[in-house]
């Protein structure tokens, strides 16, 4: 089952105090099962947001303290700050990452928002798809008249929070009120601008936010706002969807910024903001310089910028991610104000930062093998064979690489990145199971640790050394399985790649060829310990069909190259 993983992106009305944001982000931390992943502090928003993930109920908890903390320390009343608020915490989101829906998370958050009115006596509202209402799902109408508005919208019912309504007395005026929701990834961007019009940086925001600008009279940028039948405002929409926007003048930086929240990266995509943004700032004079992302980003983001940038530039996409995302750092200037340091802004880089300490794959080649060269029995052959796929992989996206970058050759670049992409994604799978062989075998000597004294233990040990005996069966399997698709992207550039990398590609075979054998002794030796005999023929049979496949394959390709080396 996959595992419940929640995000949390609390925005606290402090961004000049270190020590009272620490004393907040201490209180988080101090919940167990929580991770902090990025405090982001900014001296002219005078506004903190922090991000966290775990599992739900512990995520909740940790919001809980967070809030807590922050009405203890943060007073209202003295706070001033280029961005809009309504409280010491002023808006906090639930983000479903995995194993849990958007709707499940709307109803954590709603009974969040019932104990910080409860316990911490904060008027707290309910937005987003957590909203009670229609109109409370944009934050806006929440933070309608933002912190000094809130004498007047506790005194009125239709204004009124969800939870925690009540006047408005020094309680509230020291804490303010809170906004609590759950909503989709949401990204927090500002372009950088060469200029220090605040009122130019607005036109741009205007032009390009989904909300828009209103309707004048005349059509003058001075004219009186025109209104609908009901007296609403008439307004123009911008050109990017799920986007909202305004233009400011950021002191620390002595320019000013288009301040964007991409609320679904589906709808428009970072890229496609950053090129309208620029498209609209050049029709007004005015160039972005770089971008600055507040917080954190979705990897997804970054490697589909960096795809988006190298096709403009007929390149192959067949490349490491790692590389993807430097070409859409450098594409989009994240890196203008300081530097973008990928690891430290990447919400799945900061998940896997402690998961990396331990894998093979990040050791390097001596590493690897003098690890396997140790007396440890793990790596061992499963792991090796694995890694020989993705050597074989490798090569054959190293071929569609340098085809697709052969002088002559530019109108088939397409032709080749496609197969680079295909490379790239079966050497990545191939990288997974070299740690995962090795997990597979931890499994089984866990099973030999558990105690066996009752009948119950002995039981439940047998049980767990089968399913674990299944798994390690499985692993090389599916090592298998992933190793003989390698045999396409090499015969392909065999055939139809760069001739002076023919070679290369007849070698990828041949490790393709060894990666499908060895797997199939580790699938065949720990059958044999498999209970469920015809469970470990079904299994063995297909590693023999798949064995047979890849060595007929094999020669084929091998036919093609020694053939084009004459």
């Amino acid at each position: 089952m996959e595992k419940r993983i929640v995000e949390c992106v609390p925005n606290f009305s402090e961004g000049r105090d270190k020590a009272v944001i620490r004393q907040i982000t201490d209180a988080i931390e101090a919940v167990d099962g929580v991770k902090l992943l990025d405090v982001d502090p900014g001296e002219a928003t005078n506004r903190t947001v922090v991000t966290f993930v775990g599992e739900p109920e512990a995520v909740v908890e940790a919001a809980f303290q967070g809030v807590k903390r922050a009405a203890e320390l943060i007073d209202m009343r003295k706070h001033h700050g280029a961005h809009p608020r309504m409280g010491a915490t002023d808006v906090l989101p639930l983000i479903p990452i995995s194993g849990i829906t958007l709707a499940e998370c709307a109803e954590l958050a709603r009974t969040l928002a019932r104990r910080i009115a409860d316990e911490l006596r904060i008027p707290t509202y309910c937005y987003e798809a957590a909203a009670f209402a229609p109109e409370r799902k944009n934050l806006a109408v929440c933070r309608a008249g933002e912190y000094e508005a809130l004498p007047e919208k506790l005194a009125c019912e239709a204004s009124a929070p969800d939870f925690g309504a009540r006047p408005f007395d020094e309680e509230v005026a020291r804490t303010g009120a809170t906004t609590v929701g759950a909503r989709d990834f949401l990204i927090a961007v500002n372009f950088n601008l060469n200029t220090t019009s605040t009122r130019r940086a607005n036109a741009i925001a205007f032009d390009v936010r989904e909300k828009g600008r209103p309707v004048r009279e005349g059509g003058s940028p001075v004219g009186k706002p025109l209104k609908d039948a009901e007296g609403k405002p008439l307004m123009q929409p911008g050109t990017l969807k799920a986007t909202k926007a305004i233009g400011w003048f950021i002191e620390e930086y002595g320019i000013a910024q288009v301040s964007m929240n991409i609320t679904d990266i589906a709808v428009t995509p970072l890229h496609v903001a950053f090129d309208e943004v620029c498209r609209k700032a050049d029709a007004r004079g005015v160039r972005v310089t770089g971008t600055e992302i507040v917080g954190l980003v979705p990897k997804r983001a970054l490697v589909e910028a960096g795809k988006y940038f190298l096709r403009k530039q007929r390149r192959s996409t067949g490349i490491a991610e790692e590389e993807i995302v430097r070409i859409a750092v450098k594409s989009m200037g994240l890196d203008d104000l300081k530097p973008f340091v990928a690891e430290e802004k990447v919400v799945e880089y900061l998940l896997e930062a402690d998961a990396k300490k331990n894998r093979l794959i990040d050791m390097t080649c001596k590493g690897f093998a003098v690890e396997t060269a140790s007396e440890s029995p793990a790596p061992g052959g499963g792991s090796i064979s694995a890694y020989m796929g993705a050597l074989g992989a490798a090569l054959g996206t190293m071929v569609a690489n340098l085809s697709a970058h052969k002088a002559g050759w530019d109108d088939r670049w397409e032709e080749f990145s496609d197969w680079a992409d295909r490379g790239q994604t079966i050497m990545n799978e191939l990288l997974r199971l070299v740690d995962e062989d090795t997990e597979a075998f931890n499994r089984i000597m866990n099973v030999f640790a558990m105690p066996k004294s009752t009948d119950e233990e002995k039981a439940a040990r047998a049980a767990a050394l089968e399913c674990a005996t299944l798994y390690a069966t499985e692993v090389p399997l599916r090592t298998m399985r992933t190793a003989v698709r390698v045999f396409d992207v090499v015969r392909a550039m065999a055939e139809e790649g760069n001739p002076n990398s023919v070679s290369d590609a007849g070698v990828g075979a041949l490790a393709a060829r060894s990666a499908v054998l060895g797997a199939r002794l580790n699938v065949k030796i720990n059958a044999a310990g498999l209970k469920d005999r015809a469970k470990a023929e079904e299994l063995v049979a297909e590693a023999e069909a798949i064995a047979e496949e890849a060595e007929r394959l094999e020669k084929e390709v091998l036919a093609i190259v020694e053939h084009k080396i004459g």
